[in-house]
This record gives C-alpha cells, structure tokens and sequence, in this order.
C-alpha cells in the first residue's frame, strides 16, 4: 500500500507535470533560437562558402536534438526541490550532455576545414586530399578520445591505467607497422610540401612519367613506355625528383660541327648567323654561339639558348626549325657539314699516305683491311 500511496502523490504528479512542461517549454525555445541563428548565418553566407560565417551556420546546424532535449530536461528538472544525490546525477549529466555536443560540434569543424582545404580559394585545386584526410583523422581521434576519457573522469572512473595502458599498446603499435607509417607519414610530408601533385610530370632514377595517383603508402607514375610505376612513399622522398611540369623555361645546348677547310672569315660569319636565326624564331632567347675548339674531324660549334616554354613538344619544334634554318644558312655561306675524316698510314719509309675523307664505318674497315694486306717493308 505504501508504494500505491507514493504514486498516487499529488505533489508528485504536479512535480513531474511542471518538469514535462517545462521541458517542452525549453526545448522549444532551444530549437527555434538555434534554427533562427542557422538560418541566419546560412543567408549572411550566400555564396560564400569558404568564409567563417558558413563554417559557424553548418557547426550550429550540426546540433544534435536528442542532446538538446536533455539539455531541456536537464534545466526543467531544476525547478523541483531535488535530493543531493539527485544533483550530483545531475552535474554528472550536464558534463556528459556538454562534452558530447562540444565533440560533435568540433567534429563538423574540423571536416569542413580539411574539405575546404582539398578545395582551396576560390574553388581551385588545394591540399593532397590523402594528406588533409589524414590530418583531419588525427585530430578527430584525438577529440573523441579525449572526450571519452573526460566523461569517463567525470563519472568517477580511475584513468591512469588506461591511458598507461594505451601508451604501451601505441609504442608497440607503431613499432611493428614502422614502415607503413614511415610511408603514410611520408605521404603527409609530401601533401605539406607539395613537391609534386597529380599531374605534374617527374624523373628520378631511371622513372620518367605523370603523376597519377599519391596514396597513404605508395605513389603511381604513368610512365613514358605506358606502364604503371608504384613507388613507396619514403622511397621517392630520398630519390632527388625533376619536377618539368614546374619548369617555365628551357636551356637548350646543342652542338654542331664543320670541315676543317672552311676559312677562319667564314668561321666568324657561322657564330653570326646561328644568333640571327634563334633571335628571329618565335619564343626563343639566344644566349650564345661560339666556336668551341677542335675536334678529331671537324670544328665545333656550341649554341646555348632559352625557350620561353616548358612544354616539350614547343621545344622540340623550335629545334626543328632552328636545325633546318641552319641548313639553308650554311649552303648559303659554302660551308660544309664536317664528315667523318680518317688518315691512313701505310708501314715503310717510301709508302705514301692515304686519305679518306667521309667514308662510311664499312668503308672505313675495308680500307683497314686492305692496309693489313699490303706488302710490308723493313
């Protein structure tokens, strides 16, 4: 009968009608302040989606309802005349109630933020989106845990053992997965740094190919000849990468050769117009043009100029042009490509000596062979 007699109370019903009113009440009042503060924030930021007034809008938004109608619940029950015990449960709750909103509030932060910087300004190409996805669990793994070992010492719960125990189990972690993290660390380093990203073409060793993919641990270059090239992490890192998509303009060195019989007028003349025929072809700066010294057949010529591009194709036009240019100015000055030149002396004191000028490599090894037959003379 006693406990017939607890609930059919009438100050106990009226307590408990005031604190379902009350929370209703609240809970109301909570929903539509935080709906007017999203909407708001969500027209002030129109188009603008990488300022801080949208970032606040989807933080608010993210809001959870069941922990705003705790939070509801939790003022309500502040009204009735409570027993100590009923408010240490309380302040408990509250923690609890507080810390789980600030994490998910947090949270949605830290993915926009890491969103935004895959996007970049202006809805350009930002951060290596392995490096922000990365970053962006790091720190969430660090919130919740902290968040879960605050409620755990709210709630009166001994954490020195397990976060003890966590250390340990970290250190030997991360000692027998040592080498994929060195690669997923190594991945971060180069989303930090951006030595490369997809796209750009690279040569380090004898790999020469576009970037196409940059994963946690390995990195995948489609290379000249077609086929994929995987490559840990870590390992490109220590490799000393060429970077050409980067490159704005070309130095080009090329040499060429003339005969030995062209005149030393002539020669000047050669420098001349190799530096007419670059200043006068399109995106080219001419550096220089000398006459290098003497070869074992012919004079040597260094041409050192810049192509105003970085495209490989441009360059290679350029070249051409600047090779067939060179063609037509050296018939006109009468001078002559040289050719392959070789003297040969025959054994003997009255022997005479025979010159062959331009022969082929075949030639040149009959001629030899022939020199081996002739009579030799003491």
């Amino acid at each position: 009968m006693g406990q017939w007699n607890i609930w059919l109370d009438r100050d106990l019903w009226i307590a408990i009608g005031i604190v379902v009113a009350a929370t209703a009440v609240i809970y109301t009042v909570l929903r539509t302040l935080v709906g007017i503060v999203h909407k708001r924030l969500l027209t002030w930021s129109k188009g603008q989606d990488g300022n801080w007034q949208h970032f606040v809008a989807v933080v608010v938004g993210r809001t959870n309802r069941t922990l705003l109608l705790a939070f509801s619940l939790l003022l309500a029950l502040r009204l009735p005349e409570l027993p100590g015990s009923w408010q240490a449960a309380l302040s408990h709750t509250w923690f609890v109630a507080l810390a789980l909103q600030i994490a998910l509030w947090v949270d949605t932060g830290v993915r926009l933020w890491s969103r935004s910087l895959v996007v970049g300004k202006h809805g350009g190409s930002g951060y290596n989106p392995v490096m922000t996805t990365i970053i962006s669990i790091m720190v969430l793994i660090v919130i919740w845990s902290v968040m879960l070992l605050s409620i755990l010492a709210n709630l009166g719960v001994d954490i020195t053992a397990l976060v003890a125990s966590l250390g340990v189990g970290g250190i030997a972690v991360a000692l027998a997965v040592q080498t994929v993290l060195s690669d997923v660390f190594a991945s971060l380093s180069i989303g930090v740094d951006k030595p490369f990203e997809i796209g750009d073409f690279v040569v380090f060793g004898e790999v020469a190919g576009s970037i196409e993919h940059i994963g946690l641990k390995t990195t995948r270059i489609r290379s000249l000849s077609g086929e994929q090239v995987v490559c840990a992490n870590a390992d490109l890192l220590r490799q000393i990468v060429h970077n050409y998509k980067r490159m704005d303009t070309r130095r080009i060195v090329f040499k060429f050769g003339i005969s030995y019989d062209t005149p030393s007028d002539k020669v000047r003349q050669v420098s001349e117009r190799v530096g007419e025929i670059i200043r006068a072809t399109p995106k080219t700066k001419f550096d220089r043009a000398h006459f290098l010294g003497f070869d074992e057949s012919q004079l040597t010529f260094e041409v050192v100029y810049i192509v105003q591009s970085s495209d490989y194709n441009q360059y290679m036009d350029i070249q051409q042009e600047i090779n067939l240019q060179l063609l037509d100015a050296l018939r006109e000055l009468d001078v002559r490509f040289a050719l392959p030149r070789r003297d040969l002396r025959l054994v003997g004191e009255h022997m005479p000596t025979l010159k062959v000028a331009g022969l082929p490599q075949q030639a040149e090894h009959e001629a030899e062979d022939q020199e081996q037959r002739l009579p030799r003379f003491s």
